[in-house]
């Protein structure tokens, strides 16, 4: 018996084969199998990478708080700093739904609250994320190493979230981008000679 070529499939049966791969695929990438956040908990990692950059920007505002309390010298100079890295620290904050259980984008959408509404929901949210009293062990006893102390802490944070940048969704990396780069501005603010020429 002569060997013969076994029949090709027809381009029907191709397309259907093709078509049921694709419907498997989109199936698959519908089902709970870990998601976004990766780690098995249910938090999202956009959510995790966020509450973890406001934790460090509340200890490096405890930091800047202690230097204060024991350099209060230093402190008109740490001053803006202090403020910026509080601002970051709202930036980077997970955007809750208000009492309405509207989400930011929906709250975008819809008129906005009266100003005295406005007022008294940012002096909650800014009491409510108010650091608590920091260590003044830590602060170095002189001016000059408190600065370098706090540089120190300011640069290792900026390397810290230029690495974590790597796994950021795609707005708080560019979020993280811009405060990492900010930070080590920080850094060298706080160990150059105020008022020289460069």
């Amino acid at each position: 018996m002569p060997w013969t070529l076994p029949p090709r499939p027809s381009r029907r049966s191709l397309l259907t084969g093709a078509a049921g791969a694709a419907g498997a695929a989109l199936l698959a990438g519908c089902t709970g199998g870990g998601g976004p956040s990766g780690d098995g908990t249910g938090i999202p990692l956009e959510r995790r990478m966020r509450e973890g950059a406001v934790r460090d920007s509340a200890r490096l505002l405890e930091r800047y708080d202690a230097t204060v309390a024991v350099h209060p010298a230093l402190a008109e100079r740490l001053a803006p700093l202090r403020a910026a890295v509080a601002a970051h620290s709202a930036a980077l904050a997970f955007p809750a739904p208000d009492a309405g259980g509207r989400t930011p984008a929906a709250r975008s959408a819809s008129p906005s609250p009266s100003p005295s509404a406005s007022a008294s929901a940012s002096a909650a949210a800014a009491t409510a994320s108010a650091p608590p009293a920091a260590s003044r062990e830590a602060v170095p006893p002189k001016p000059a190493e408190a600065l370098s102390s706090l540089a120190d802490a300011e640069r290792s944070l900026s390397e810290a979230r230029t690495i974590a940048l790597a796994g950021a969704p795609g707005e708080l990396a560019r979020l993280l981008a811009s405060v990492a780069a900010c930070g080590a501005v920080h850094a060298y603010l706080l160990t150059s000679t105020p008022g020289a020429a460069s």
